[in-house]
């Protein structure tokens, strides 16, 4: 068997160690940062306090925002009411005092354009002078 180099089998325990360092290092930081120091946790307990208030406030403040929602679009729907009552008043109110039509638009036009015919058929019958004439082209 061949005799190893004694330098590389030094350096891979070398950097093993070092890993090994590493690792207790972070180990070590995440147990002191788990660990909340006597001060830290009355801070903790404070600000989970004030986060509860600050929750309930917002809540509150929620509440106050809906019911002012309400309030405002009732007032506005009580507005639009009253418009809408005055607005059918005034319709009745102008329908009572213009006539009741006869006609309809359309039913306007038909009676106007049958008078338009009724007049061009007189004047046709009267122009020929209600004469029965046959009348030829000359050639």
């Amino acid at each position: 068997m061949r005799p190893r180099p004694w330098c590389l089998l030094a350096a891979a325990l070398a950097v093993s160690a070092m890993s090994f360092d590493v690792q207790a290092e972070e180990t070590t930081d995440t147990v002191s940062h788990a660990l909340p120091l006597p001060s830290t946790a009355s801070q903790l307990t404070d600000l989970r306090q004030r986060l509860a208030d600050s929750e309930k406030q917002r809540e509150e403040l929620t509440r106050q925002l809906q019911n002012a929602d309400t309030e405002r679009e009732s007032i506005q729907l009580g507005r639009l009411r009253q418009e809408n009552q005055r607005l059918k008043l005034q319709l009745k109110e102008a329908q009572s005092v213009m006539p009741a039509r006869v006609l309809t638009e359309q039913q306007q036009w038909f009676v106007t354009g049958g008078g338009v015919a009724m007049v061009a058929l007189l004047c046709g019958i009267f122009a020929s002078g209600w004469r029965r004439q046959r009348r030829q082209w000359l050639n």
